[in-house]
């Protein structure tokens, strides 16, 4: 297939099984090897190894896979500790340490370079893998050794949830539509967002080609520090017409346009909510980067509902406080985190005080949401409190 036709028909479109895409292909390098480099002090190596669910007893739902995720450099200790099933080994940027594995890039000269991210190596146990997962970039899964059988779901709209008791991203649910089995020379292109799961069938290798995809927040943050490069330190927020203020804790409309005249075009690229959180979250943290301590245990908040007219509550002395309008309530902002709140507690809470009277905020309307702003500042670390 011609490169101009794979670029307008499949790239960053559709995924692409390739039969045979190196014929006669001779891996550039031996597991021994990987492991090897995995040893090897500044490679960015990783152990994923699964423990399948055991089978559901009668009437109960099946439980889930369990993953667990180690951190090179290893040494040869840990590979001997290792189960003979069901774990894989992935070095990155292999092209980075072997000239004979970079070669493999002059296949995709019509990519340009500053598109590739790297080469990865992957060598698995019968069953190893790393779980259904998605990709937010274009990789080529170039199989080396043995097979692999990869499961990819091509709908539309997949779930792309991820479960939230492992250290990896992995789907919470995957629902494949496909699945083919890889032999050494075959190759699968992905583009990005499309779930996938590969297994080995056997001991296998994979040579992972992924693109470079820098987020636009990536981008943005560089570009933003590249602009600030180049301003004057004497280019500061400023308010000739700052008037005596209403409310002390305040964040107004006017102290927002005055931000986004600072900032010039680059305050565009955000509208006026999230600009406006941005500015209140931002002021609110001390410059010294010092961070209240939060909780080791959450408050209980029936208690500090039903104690709130007994309990002194102070400051951190870290935590700024600050709050701005938003519809008929409020936006709290407190050492750079912010908290939806009731606009009585707001103006309250950020007067500028350093200590409060539960007996006085107990008066206050909404008392239940306002309690549960208070016990979310508390674990935050905050608001500290006693009873009396």
């Amino acid at each position: 297939m011609p490169p101009t036709r794979f670029l307008r028909e499949y790239w960053q479109k559709r995924p692409l099984l390739i039969r045979n895409a190196l014929p006669a292909f001779a891996p550039p390098l031996q597991p021994d090897d990987l492991a090897g480099l995995a040893c090897m002090h500044g490679a960015l190596a990783r152990i994923v190894a699964r423990k399948p669910a055991a089978p559901p007893r009668a009437g109960t739902r099946k439980a889930a896979e369990q993953w667990t995720v180690q951190v090179g450099p290893f040494d040869e200790g840990t590979f001997a500790a290792l189960p003979e099933s069901n774990w894989t080994l992935l070095v990155q940027d292999v092209d980075k340490w072997d000239a004979d594995t970079a070669a493999l890039l002059d296949a995709f000269a019509f990519i340009p370079n500053w598109r590739i991210d790297d080469v990865m190596v992957s060598y698995a146990t019968d069953g190893g893998g790393v779980g259904a997962h998605v990709d937010q970039y274009d990789v080529f899964l170039l199989q080396g050794l043995g097979q692999r059988c990869w499961s990819i779901d091509t709908r539309p709209n997949p779930a792309t949830a991820c479960r939230d008791d492992v250290e990896l991203k992995l789907l919470r649910e995957f629902h494949p539509d496909q699945q083919w089995i890889l032999q050494p020379g075959d190759m699968l292109y992905l583009p990005p967002g499309i779930p996938h799961d590969g297994v080995a069938a056997g001991e296998c290798m994979t040579f992972s080609l992924g693109m470079r995809a820098p987020a636009a927040s990536e981008m943005l943050v560089d570009f933003a520090e590249r602009l600030a490069e180049a301003l004057p330190e004497s280019q500061r927020y400023a308010d000739p017409d700052l008037a005596p203020a209403a409310e002390s804790g305040e964040i107004d409309a006017a102290a927002l346009q005055r931000a986004r005249r600072t900032l010039g075009r680059i305050a565009t690229t955000l509208d006026e909510e999230a600009f406006a959180d941005w500015f209140g979250s931002f002021v609110t943290r001390y410059r010294c980067a010092q961070l209240p301590a939060p909780r080791k245990r959450p408050v209980d908040r029936a208690m500090l509902a039903e104690h709130l007219p007994r309990i002194a509550l102070r400051r951190d002395p870290w935590s700024r406080f600050a709050w701005r309008r938003k519809g008929r309530g409020a936006r709290l902002y407190a050492a750079g985190a912010g908290f939806d709140a009731p606009r009585a507690w707001a103006r309250e809470l950020a007067s500028g005080a350093r200590a409060f009277d539960g007996a006085r905020l107990a008066q206050l309307p909404q008392t239940r949401a306002g309690t549960t702003l208070l016990a979310a500042l508390v674990d935050a670390g905050c608001v500290t409190y006693r009873r009396r």
